[in-house]
């Protein structure tokens, strides 16, 4: 079972006060407006301004990412808006896109409205996909040199013996979960076109194998604002991509499968509809496809380890209080076995 007792964690010393005097740090003045948005990982606040101007503030979870690591990030969301493509980055201030305050590093970003996008709506689907092989065509323009690639070891191996380890996994399905666990890991590491495309660069020889290129990396409905067509003119119809925090390599097949859910025939015409507007910008291999459900099954694994890693936060045992207990990891079996299932599969074909 995971220890529900919470510790002294950094987060509960930034206060509303912490806040401000931050955003002070770097000559931004709120007028006392605060506004937490949902974010687990790291905690990030809508703040107005003295000149009722708004700003999202993010402050990074502390000995995650790197200070190199997290400025890489941001040269990534410079280099997409340089190229016009719809992300929201943080704003240079003093000269930095990064500052430092009270133990914090944290970023400032302009505010930007929206919704979820309507992904039942193929148009919309299309959209996105657009924009998403733009993204992709200026992260295949060079590596990421700090920042980690998607791979088997990093996102299945490594937090499978993490929770074992660290006895996150309650006796009474421990053997089943770490059975189950080891066949999906197993079944993962015969895929040859995984086996490629978790060994691939983008300076080996066209055609060699599948692209690992820089992406957006946790592209969900969530990080994603729409703005409809008759919205007001400080932001732009369309899709506005935000919170590039999980950016780093992989194949770009990545970005696009989280974005489609259902039977696998309204995948199938989902996916349909993203490949259709991705390669209005750029080719799309569809090898990848083979790469879906691997990714999907790794997306399990990994998922249980950082929630068990968070739980010293006290809003994880708050927003999460299902967590740890033998049904969660009963649930969790089961679905590792339909993805060992649904990875025997012939993979989507568009």
């Amino acid at each position: 079972m995971v220890d529900t007792d919470i510790t002294n964690h950094p987060y509960q010393s930034l206060t509303p006060d912490v806040i401000l005097d931050a955003l002070a740090s770097v000559q931004l003045f709120g007028d006392g407006r605060q506004m937490a948005l949902s974010s687990y990982e790291n905690r990030v606040y809508q703040v107005r301004l003295e000149d009722a101007s708004m700003v999202v503030v993010k402050f990074y979870r502390p000995a995650r990412w790197t200070q190199t690591q997290i400025l890489e990030e941001h040269t990534f969301s410079q280099e997409l808006i340089a190229a016009e493509v719809p992300v929201v980055g943080p704003l240079n201030l003093n000269g930095s896109t990064l500052h430092h305050y009270a133990g914090f590093d944290f970023s400032v970003s302009p505010w930007r409205g929206g919704r979820q996008p309507e992904l039942d709506d193929l148009e919309v689907l299309e959209w996105v996909g657009r924009f998403l092989a733009r993204i992709h065509t200026v992260g295949s323009a060079k590596p990421f040199i700090h920042r980690p690639a998607l791979d088997l070891r990093s996102f299945g191996v490594e937090p499978r013996q993490w929770l074992l380890s660290h006895d996150k996994v309650p006796l009474d399905v421990q053997s089943a979960w770490e059975r189950s666990s080891q066949a999906a890991i197993d079944l993962i590491a015969a895929y040859p076109c995984f086996t490629r495309a978790i060994s691939q660069n983008i300076h080996e020889a066209h055609g060699a194998g599948i692209q690992h290129i820089r992406l957006h990396g946790d592209c969900h409905p969530g990080n994603i604002l729409w703005t409809p067509l008759d919205t007001p003119a400080n932001n732009l119809p369309g899709p506005h991509f935000v919170d590039l925090d999980d950016a780093r390599s992989g194949p770009s097949v990545q970005d696009l499968w989280m974005l489609i859910s259902g039977d696998r025939q309204q995948q199938t015409r989902q996916l349909g509809a993203l490949v259709d507007g991705y390669e209005q910008f750029r080719a799309f291999d569809r090898r990848e496809l083979a790469l879906i459900e691997p990714l999907r099954t790794l997306r399990l694994l990994h998922y249980s380890a950082w929630l068990a890693r968070r739980w010293d936060d006290p809003t994880f045992p708050i927003h999460f209080p299902w967590f740890g207990s033998s049904d969660y990891w009963q649930g969790q079996v089961q679905m590792l076995d339909d993805q060992i299932e649904a990875m025997q599969e012939a993979p989507l074909v568009v």
